[in-house]
């Protein structure tokens, strides 16, 4: 179970006859696909709407589930380079889920490649670390290992001509044919978070040492990370066409690494970073700031909340009212346990969406999705047993 806190005796006995009843109909939950979707396209409107009938649903399948769905050994890599194979596996994995969710949630086309804008670098590559394939993931290779290779690192951070750096030699040359057709270059509104970046560049032990024995550095480090944000972000707008009162608001961010760091320590180096970058890109009331961290984040509840976050998705092992509790205006994306989900653990699941529901129910808020990731082996049939859960036992009315 991915909480200490109990489930309610009814709510097993929901989730032993919903399963029951499942497995009585080749493993297709009893549901009204229709009217499951017309009341998920109202409920995403405004998880904490008043009028909607249920509470959103966000845990849809996505690419990473195509292998175990479709009985294929898992090859990321090929996926991810081999085009036409990753069509034929969308439109295999479209033709299951029409049957059983009702969608066929992937793309089935490609945009042309002659609409595709050049590449640009990022964060990453400013801080001069190489990003390479391993375990089907692109990790990003540590780039300063010592405080003195820190410093001459930051010293050459520092001096950098950014545009230079993060823009291809092709750029302006695109940047006029795909602009004379219309099409809209990328923005910069999300990033690895300060900490999970930071540990990449000087390494995790490094990154806590820093901070502790010389809090100077450590500054200098986090100062550099935040200017050179600001300074992607403002380059690509100004490239688009948009000045800061013209610009499109809404940031987020994905930190997992940063419950490494005691509250003290975060809110020395990470929190100014968020603190900075929403105040230029996320200033208003309604605009999206929203913070991914998939680890134990309870610790670092109360310095999050000052953020205002208008979404967060944190992991399993916090519960919606601990979050509720200190953020009681953010949609909280979460709290089903990413490996129960992909284990197909069928009473769990249910069981987690009746704790998470009764949780919220009170001041909604909730869009019921995975605390983390969704991960290779949750199933479609796992999708439709959540989602019958939520039409027979999720109505707010």
């Amino acid at each position: 179970m991915p909480t200490a806190v109990p489930y309610l005796k009814e709510h097993e006995t929901i989730a032993r006859q919903l399963v029951a009843e499942t497995r009585r109909h080749d493993g297709l939950a009893p549901l009204d696909l229709e009217q499951f979707w017309a009341d998920q396209e109202i409920a995403i409107q405004d998880p904490f709407g008043t009028n909607i009938p249920q509470p959103p649903f966000g845990a849809i399948l996505t690419w990473e589930t195509v292998f175990d769905e479709l009985g294929i050994e898992e090859n990321v890599w090929r996926y991810q380079h081999d085009e036409t194979w990753q069509l034929e596996l969308n439109r295999a994995f479209n033709n299951k889920a029409e049957r059983i969710v009702g969608r066929r949630p992937l793309p089935e086309t490609l945009p042309p490649k002659e609409h595709l804008w050049p590449q640009t670098k990022g964060l990453a590559d400013v801080f001069e670390a190489r990003t390479v394939w391993h375990d089907q993931s692109w990790w990003i290779q540590q780039s300063a290992h010592t405080e003195d290779e820190l410093n001459a690192l930051l010293d050459r951070v520092e001096t950098r001509n950014i545009r230079d750096c993060i823009l291809p030699p092709n750029w302006d040359k695109e940047k006029n044919r795909l602009t004379a057709l219309g099409i809209a270059p990328p923005l910069y509104r999300g990033q690895r978070g300060p900490v999970t970046f930071a540990t990449s560049i000087y390494g995790v032990e490094n990154l806590i040492l820093l901070i502790l024995t010389n809090p100077d550095l450590a500054q200098r480090f986090r100062d550099a990370i935040l200017r050179t944000i600001l300074e992607i972000a403002r380059i690509l707008d100004e490239e688009a066409g948009y000045d800061p009162q013209t610009a499109p608001h809404g940031w987020g961010w994905a930190d997992d690494n940063c419950c490494l760091l005691r509250p003290e320590m975060y809110e020395f180096f990470g929190c100014p970073i968020l603190k900075t970058v929403f105040e230029r890109y996320a200033p208003n009331p309604n605009d999206r700031r929203f913070q991914h961290s998939d680890s134990d984040m309870a610790h670092l509840l109360p310095i999050l909340a000052q953020l205002n976050l208008t979404e967060a998705n944190f992991g399993p092992t916090l519960t919606v009212n601990e979050i509720r509790k200190h953020m009681p205006r953010t949609i909280i994306d979460g709290q089903l346990a990413p490996f129960t989900y992909s284990r197909n653990e069928e009473e769990n699941m249910v069981l987690e969406f009746l704790r998470d529901f009764e949780m919220a129910r009170e001041q909604r808020g909730l869009l019921f999705a995975t605390a983390g990731s969704i991960n290779n082996g949750s199933r479609l049939t796992g999708m439709r047993l959540l989602m019958a859960a939520i039409q027979h036992y999720g109505k707010y009315a």
